[in-house]
């Protein structure tokens, strides 16, 4: 990956970690001053994300690093590390959040006051959010970068528990200008557990993926693209033995060719090298290795 990409992929991820920051005290301090549970979750919710989105930067920088003596297939893996450490985060303010709700649904306490700080925080938040979450999509996609694809996603479902808790605020108020809807009161704790139920499966999503990243999972269909690949090559009798694996966004292939054992040996690595670049061609630039075999209707001879 050239360096004007890996550039581009720190920049947003710094861009990321600022924002987070920035996002974090704002709610922090509306949350306090109006006692609204659901900001108070919002900023835990952004906390998270600041720590996630330190954690991603670092992990863009390491990951940019050449493979060396003890690590063969570069550092791309520290991506998958970052992404499992952003879904522990989530899964404990979660926790917290779901807690902190159903502890105040059941004291009936609690005291919101709503005011036009309460609503900007959560524009806010919801604007930069949209913000953050395009321009780490568009980098992620470009790269093939699953920790910034991670924080994208992350930084998607804050839009919409921002928006859930922008509907807790609404019912807080209406209780107030409606004595009878009173029951409205309890609307911002009911909006922290649904941003809590939000986040969570966010975190099952993002979990899953990543382990399945980590254990080597293979993507479905992957196969079958790096056998027609090669074998679309002239002189190729099949391909199979096919084992893959991400390293970060960088993609190792290992494969077997069957090719006519009669062939000289420069011809073979011809072809050989033709099947490598088939199958970049293919895969958008992969890391591919490939092990001729000859294949001829007669046995060879013993030795």
């Amino acid at each position: 990956m050239n360096k004007g990409i890996e550039e581009r992929k720190r920049v947003v991820a710094l861009s990321s970690l600022a924002a987070a920051v920035a996002l974090t005290g704002f709610k922090i301090v509306v949350g306090v001053l109006t006692g609204s549970l659901g900001i108070l979750a919002e900023a835990a919710h952004s906390g998270l994300d600041l720590v996630a989105a330190g954690a991603t930067y670092i992990a863009v920088r390491t990951s940019s690093r050449p493979p060396d003596y003890g690590h063969r297939y570069g550092h791309g893996k520290i991506e998958n590390l970052s992404a499992l450490f952003e879904a522990g985060l989530l899964l404990a303010t979660c926790s917290w959040i779901v807690y902190a709700a159903i502890r105040r649904l059941a004291s009936g306490g609690g005291e919101v006051e709503v005011t036009v700080w309460s609503f900007a925080v959560m524009l806010v938040s919801i604007a930069i959010d949209w913000s953050r979450s395009r321009a780490l999509r568009g980098v992620a996609e470009e790269t093939n970068s699953q920790a910034l694809e991670a924080d994208a996603l992350h930084f998607e479902t804050d839009i919409w528990s921002s928006s859930v808790v922008i509907v807790g605020l609404i019912g807080v108020q209406t209780a107030n200008w409606v004595p009878s809807l009173s029951w409205l009161r309890h609307a911002d704790a009911v909006a922290a557990l649904a941003v809590a139920a939000i986040a969570s499966v966010v975190t099952i999503r993002l979990g899953s993926r990543t382990v399945q990243a980590l254990m080597d999972a293979a993507p479905s269909g992957m196969e079958g693209r790096i056998v027609q690949a090669a074998e679309s090559v002239p002189g190729v009798i099949d391909c199979h033995s096919v084992r893959f694996r991400y390293s970060g966004p960088t993609l190792f292939v290992d494969a077997h060719i069957s090719m006519d054992g009669t062939l000289p040996l420069s011809r073979a690595h011809q072809i050989a090298d033709q099947v490598e670049q088939a199958v970049r061609t293919e895969l958008d630039g992969a890391d591919v290795t490939v092990h001729c075999e000859p294949c001829n209707d007669q046995p060879l001879p013993e030795n």
